[in-house]
């Protein structure tokens, strides 16, 4: 099992409408918000099937970031959805940077 990376700093872009994470091992992600909000891990948006779905949502505009405990993110959203725990684990997984070339995201980058 892959050891999970945690965050070293945690910026909104405001300007080029993104969150960039930067991880303990260096790693930059820069995620779009759109990219984000569409793939909301919470049941509202993904069901309880245990497929992912990408949820369109094209103005998605972040209004908070809490972290939660030492694992995950909650990302709060102007259309009032505030449900989703983005662990760090599944954070990493939705980097949409070419190196990481996620296959849960491919086609929604």
């Amino acid at each position: 099992m892959q050891r999970a990376h945690h965050p070293t700093e945690i910026r909104r872009l405001s300007s080029e409408g993104t969150l960039r994470i930067t991880w303990d091992d260096g790693h930059v992600s820069d995620y779009p918000l759109t990219h984000l909000r569409g793939w909301c891990p919470c049941a509202v948006c993904q069901g309880h099937s245990g497929d992912r779905r990408y949820v369109e949502a094209p103005k998605a505009e972040l209004t908070n970031i809490a972290v939660v405990g030492k694992y995950a993110l909650n990302l709060g959203w102007s259309d009032g959805h505030d449900t989703g725990i983005y662990s760090y684990r599944y954070l990493r997984e939705l980097c949409p940077c070419p190196a990481c070339g996620s296959p849960a995201t491919s086609g929604k980058r």
